[in-house]
């Protein structure tokens, strides 16, 4: 089995809450996000390399897309 553990800070708790919130429901069976303070962790499994290689690349890029539109600020009109 290969393992891999990917984390990740966010400047604070809210912001790692936010970012995990949203990459969770992409998680695998192999795969749990939680986070620890102002950090996102993600422990990821597979049985190859090959496999655990493309894991890791697709949930680099879904993290990345997280964080950025986290970081974005929303207004509302009212």
């Amino acid at each position: 089995m290969r393992r891999a553990e990917i984390r990740t800070t966010h400047g604070d708790a809210d912001a790692a809450e936010r970012i995990a919130a949203a990459i969770r429901p992409d998680n695998t069976d192999e795969m749990s996000t939680r986070t620890e303070g102002d950090a996102v962790v993600t422990d990821l499994e597979r049985e190859t390399t090959g496999g655990l290689h493309a894991t890791v690349d697709d949930y680099v890029v879904n993290l990345r897309v997280a964080a950025q539109l986290s970081d974005r600020q929303t207004s509302h009109d009212t």
